[in-house]
């Protein structure tokens, strides 16, 4: 039992940790030599990026935030997938990178919307639930132009769907708690769509960069 707790302990350091490291911050200060908290609307979310380095830039920076994101969740079904709770640990894993893209510690508590985690912990978990959580947050993105809007439905329909494809009740909560995280972070962003002084999603550039070939 102690070791167990200790190995949940551990994949909450790594999980939330990477989860506060923003990869759009260090692709900004390191391969652009810009400050993305300086640029655009002044945050670190993919909207703030791709507005400012373009649509190319977005995308093969989405593809790197995948990638991130996947590793503490599959450090977290290695170290409990020994006792068969391999699916435990990517939810909890999951949980954790959520928490850190929320409210990072390297940035002031101050994250973004958590998209990317969500799909990536819902790929992992069910590749049904991350699919359907990302068509539906890409789809809702489109067409309402609010990248928040977005990520609620996609939040959204991950519930659900776990409440169908999934049969772990401690997943289950995992999830749920997940979702009520990203939920509570975007009252004040529903609030700003109420009353029509949300962001919405542009596709013009502010300013324009072009990727390094080595990024």
């Amino acid at each position: 039992m102690i070791l167990y707790w200790f190995l949940l302990l551990l994949i909450a350091v790594v999980a939330y940790g990477v989860g506060s490291m923003s990869t759009m911050v260090i692709a900004s200060n390191f391969v652009f030599r810009t400050s993305l908290r300086r640029l655009g609307k002044g945050n670190v979310w993919l909207s703030n990026f791709r507005r400012i380095y373009g649509v190319w830039g977005a995308v093969r920076l989405l593809l790197t935030e995948l990638v991130k994101d996947a590793l503490p969740i599959l450090f977290g079904a290695l170290l409990l997938g020994f006792k068969g709770h391999a699916d435990v640990g990517r939810a909890f894993a999951g949980l954790c990178l959520v928490l850190g893209r929320l409210y990072p510690l390297f940035y002031d508590f101050k994250g973004s919307h958590a998209t990317v985690c969500m799909i990536c912990m819902g790929l992992f978990i069910n590749p049904s639930l991350g699919i359907a959580a990302a068509v539906v947050a890409a789809a809702v993105t489109w067409f309402s132009r609010y990248v928040a809007l977005g990520t609620l439905a996609g939040t959204l329909v991950l519930v659900v769907a776990s409440l169908l494809l999934v049969d772990n009740d401690l997943v289950l909560k995992l999830i749920f708690i997940a979702a009520g995280l990203i939920f509570f972070k975007h009252l004040p962003a529903i609030s700003r769509m109420l009353n029509g002084r949300e962001f919405r999603l542009s596709f013009e550039e502010d300013i324009t960069y072009k990727l390094d070939q080595k990024f």
